[in-house]
């Protein structure tokens, strides 16, 4: 295969795969069928595109494919006549709305995708493992990273994931009423993960994934429309949108990332800010702020700084004191040392993020000693922290991100002198 064709194949398969995949499940009624199906398209492309050259709508071309074999497999089915009747026109549709077709109704394939692999059949981390693998397009690596557990345990659960799909007869739908809200807690955490995922790809050349970014704010807009009333949905909402306004200054023009202290402010994008701040708003109607509004509230703090040095950091700490009481974690109380140490000085931040470096969680976690790396290198403690940005870029999988910390390693060590700090 030529080189162009087989990157063609690999980078629309990478992005349009939770879409078709999607689109096939509709058919078939099946996630774990509907997978194999995709990536017979994606084999049939492999087959074709060094003969026949890449198709002008490459993605189109593998949807179609796609769906011609789910077709192919509904007719060879004794039931298709009532398969047919379920599906009606929709088999040769090639298009479908992003959006909801009624108040109560969510007229997306991604979307009952998301609904379907969070039933309730499955496990909480089933779910969220099951999802991202289909609608983030994440390989099991990546789903392993952002839930900090090996890879064999998340290839086991996706794998168990589709077969108790299957073996239960989960129906491709978007549930009502109780059902809908017994699932929302699992689609939200989906939809989150797959938006960090975007902003901060786990491995590869490049620190931003926007496509995935996109299809989460998308996804979180279409879930605040249907529900007007959950907070958490505004909440996660107003995160996502207030994160994507920083996206165009998280990177210099070479690509390598650029710390929030130094980002250029007057590339955030004030509309995605305005409209954070607006989903902030409905998300504390109820009276109280959930996880992500929380989250929401710390990344609006960022965004009505006009400077770095403005920044409430007394605020942000309070904040994260707040998400360590409703959602309790090793990372939330890192970002918390780390808000600490901008509020009552460095020493303060280190004692709490020295606190969790026994956490077997954050053994692997590059973040914990890139944190204390800078916070050493506050403390004038150069060869330590040095040490610390080398074990934070050995640790990383984005090539950019450890560009980054071996750049800061350098620095450390010339702040250090002759004698090594």
């Amino acid at each position: 295969m030529t080189a162009p064709a087989l990157g063609a194949v690999e980078t629309v398969f990478r992005m349009e795969s939770p879409r078709i995949i999607a689109a096939v499940a509709r058919i078939v009624r099946d996630v774990g069928i509907a997978e194999e199906i995709a990536q017979d398209a994606l084999v049939a492309a492999l087959e074709q595109w060094p003969r026949t050259g890449v198709p002008e709508r490459p993605a189109a071309w593998l949807t179609a494919a796609a769906k011609n074999r789910a077709v192919d497999l509904v007719r060879r089915r004794e039931t298709y006549a009532r398969k047919l009747a379920e599906v009606g026109r929709e088999i040769t549709e090639e298009t479908y709305d992003p959006e909801p077709s009624g108040p109560d109704d969510i007229d997306d394939d991604l979307l009952r995708l998301i609904f379907t692999a969070c039933h309730p059949v499955l496990s909480t981390e089933a779910r969220t493992a099951l999802t991202l693998r289909l609608l983030g397009g994440l390989r099991t690596d990546e789903i392993a990273r952002a839930f900090l557990v090996p890879e064999p345990t998340v290839a086991q659960r996706i794998v168990r994931a589709k077969r108790s799909l299957a073996k239960a007869g989960v129906e491709f739908e978007v549930p009502y009423g109780e059902d809908r809200a017994a699932r929302l807690g699992s689609v939200l955490e989906v939809i989150y993960l797959i938006f960090n995922e975007g902003y901060a790809a786990t491995a590869g050349d490049d620190l931003l994934r926007p496509a995935l970014c996109e299809d989460a704010l998308r996804l979180a807009r279409v879930l605040a429309g249907l529900m007007p009333k959950e907070g958490e949905v505004h909440g996660l909402a107003a995160l996502l949108e207030i994160q994507a306004s920083r996206a165009a200054a998280r990177t210099g023009p070479d690509g390598q990332p650029v710390l929030i202290a130094d980002q250029n402010r007057g590339r955030w994008d004030r509309r995605l800010i305005l409209r954070g701040f607006e989903a902030l708003a409905r998300a504390g109607e109820g009276g109280s702020y959930g996880p992500y509004a929380l989250q929401a509230a710390i990344a609006a703090c960022h965004a009505r700084a006009s400077t770095y040095e403005e920044t409430d950091w007394r605020t942000i700490a309070a904040l994260y004191g707040r998400l360590a009481v409703v959602a309790p974690s090793p990372v939330v109380e890192l970002n918390r040392a780390v808000a600490v140490s901008m509020a009552d000085g460095p020493e303060a931040g280190l004692a709490l993020a020295d606190a969790l470096r026994g956490e077997p969680a954050l053994a692997g976690y590059h973040l914990l000693p890139s944190v204390r790396g800078d916070l050493l290198a506050r403390l004038g403690r150069a060869a330590e922290a040095r040490a610390e940005f080398e074990r934070a870029a050995a640790l990383t999988r984005n090539e950019r991100e450890r560009e980054l910390l071996l750049g800061r390693a350098r620095e450390a060590e010339r702040a250090g002198g002759p004698g090594g700090g």
